[in-house]
This record gives structure tokens, C-alpha cells and sequence, in this order.
């Protein structure tokens, strides 16, 4: 019963660091938007975690595919940065 508890409470943390990776990869500077790929893959993790508690498949299927674009995002950001023009 206590894991039940603490796997539902994980959709808070998950949420959380949505709206942070979402600020971040928003931001000018390429080190916070490269910070907030890896935010986002956490929040994936996360929701992954969630999900399968909860029987939640939309949602398991929607973070993989929404992993697997922040993940190109994230080897995106660091092209660019290691790019020197």
C-alpha cells in the first residue's frame, strides 16, 4: 500500500519538471536548453513510471515518443554548441 502511495505522488516531480524543462529549452543560452533536453528525458522517466502504475499506455506511449524527441533535441543542442559558427 505505501508504494502505491509514493508511485502516485511521483506525478507531481513528473509534472514539475515538465514546466522546468519546458522554461528552459525555451531560454536563449544553449547550456540551459541543452540542461532542459536532459530535464525532459527525467520527466519522461518519470511519467514512464506513473504510467505503468496507473495502466496508463497513451500516456507510456506518449513519453517514449516524446523521449525519443528530446533526445534529438538534445544531440541537436549539442552540435550546435560544439559548432564554433
Amino acid at each position: 500500500m505505501v508504494m502505491r502511495e509514493v508511485i502516485g505522488l511521483i506525478q507531481w516531480p513528473a509534472f514539475a519538471a515538465s514546466l522546468i524543462a519546458a522554461w528552459l529549452v525555451g531560454s536563449n543560452s544553449s547550456r540551459r536548453r541543452n540542461y532542459g533536453f536532459w530535464v525532459f528525458l527525467a520527466s519522461n522517466v518519470l511519467w514512464i513510471v506513473w504510467g505503468l502504475s496507473t495502466s496508463a499506455w497513451a500516456l507510456i506511449a506518449l513519453q517514449v515518443g516524446l523521449a525519443a524527441l528530446n533526445l534529438r533535441g538534445l544531440f541537436k543542442t549539442e552540435e550546435k554548441r560544439e559548432d564554433p559558427a
